[in-house]
């Protein structure tokens, strides 16, 4: 066990957002948790799954949403309701373990992101638990179905919902992961658009083999490079790419960045003019929530399941969706994709075509 410090806490969390790949929710609340949970004393104690017993009871939670703001209509709508005093992540863990009659032992994260890997370490270090170094995707998913989880056949219910009013429900059964998706995307769209979840409640026997291991270590190593490289006033794109085994992209200039909230989701393009070595060329992102698919000249380029991480040179950091702005000078690179999405069945969820791109996916890395 591993009582982490700030320090690697930050780095966790920067390692995060980068492999978040434009998602994953906002660093900057992500930091906020910690420093609440360390200003209240508490500890972030990360476990390897060989440390726990076969019957230590794993709970997952994290935020459903889309990512843009919300609009000042939008925000009139929900003025007569009144938020919680409390977080609704701990409450929303309370009323999953009121109903299975026990408390949850640790928990884990359900995606790479500054936001909700920082939002299951928070849960884990107020309530005393547990965290798992281990994950369910290895990257950030716009989707619940986006798991190792689903891979494995882990059944999601039980599973908890509570919004910011306090609102809760517990799911006792759904048909599978992606129809989960649905249930719970819906109760997000009239929730303000953010939802706290907890799902895929097992054991450690069963949830030892239906992640990805050593992915919170993983994301430590990256951030660990790019902070100490930035410090050093070194590329910290490239160590960031050399430590993923990865491979840079592009550079430029963003030229055109639009976005739409539709359906509990952030969709959106950033097109990028080249510069330097990629001068005269092109560059097309589209996203849902997260980086899906690129274009380079009009032709298919780089796609899930592999990482494409933009960066913000201008404030040397990883740029967010739908953030990035027209005049902004970025980098984009690739990463390789956990090994379970490369799968016949990891492409079937989560490879282009599970988005609409009638396209084979080609490795980049």
């Amino acid at each position: 066990m591993r009582v982490l410090t700030r320090e690697e806490l930050l780095d966790i969390l920067w390692g995060c957002t980068i492999l978040g790949t434009g998602g994953g929710g906002s660093l900057e609340e992500g930091i906020k948790q910690i420093d609440e949970a360390l200003a209240a004393g508490k500890q972030f104690k990360l476990v390897s799954f060989d440390e726990l017993p076969d019957d230590a009871v794993i709970g997952t939670p994290y935020a459903c949403g889309a990512i843009s703001p919300l609009t000042e209509e939008e925000t009139k709508k929900y003025a007569r309701l009144k938020e919680l005093e409390e977080s609704f992540y701990l409450a929303n863990m309370r009323q999953l373990e009121s109903f299975l009659g026990k408390e949850v032992s640790a928990v884990i994260s359900t995606e790479l992101g500054g936001g909700n890997t920082a939002t299951a370490f928070y849960v884990g270090a107020m309530t005393d638990r547990l965290i798992v170094d281990g994950d369910p995707a290895g990257r950030s998913v716009p989707a619940l179905q986006h798991s190792t989880y689903y891979l494995k056949g882990v059944p999601m219910c039980p599973m908890a919902v509570m919004n910011e009013f306090g609102e809760g429900a517990v799911f006792t059964n759904v048909f599978d992961d992606e129809r989960g998706e649905d249930l719970v995307r819906a109760l997000a769209v009239v929730s303000r658009n953010t939802i706290a979840v907890m799902d895929h409640v097992n054991t450690a026997a069963v949830l030892k083999d239906a992640v990805i291991r050593g992915a919170i270590s993983y994301a430590e190593a990256i951030g660990k490079a790019y902070r100490r490289t930035l410090a050093q006033g070194g590329d910290y794109v490239q160590a960031v790419t050399d430590t993923g085994k990865g491979k840079l992209m592009f550079c430029g200039m963003v030229t055109e960045s639009a976005f739409e909230t539709r359906d509990g989701y952030t969709y959106g393009d950033t097109l990028i003019e080249g510069e330097g070595n990629w001068a005269g060329h092109k560059l097309h992102l589209w996203y849902q929530n997260e980086n899906i698919i690129s274009w380079l000249d009009g032709e298919i380029f780089v796609t899930v399941p592999d990482l494409i991480c933009l960066f913000n040179l201008d404030k040397a950091e990883p740029q967010l969706n739908p953030y990035a702005v027209v005049g902004e000078h970025v980098a984009v690179t690739a990463l390789p994709a956990p090994a379970e999405w490369t799968t016949q069945r990891g492409l079937e969820v989560f490879g282009p075509r599970s988005f609409g791109f009638d396209v084979d996916y080609v490795p980049y890395c």
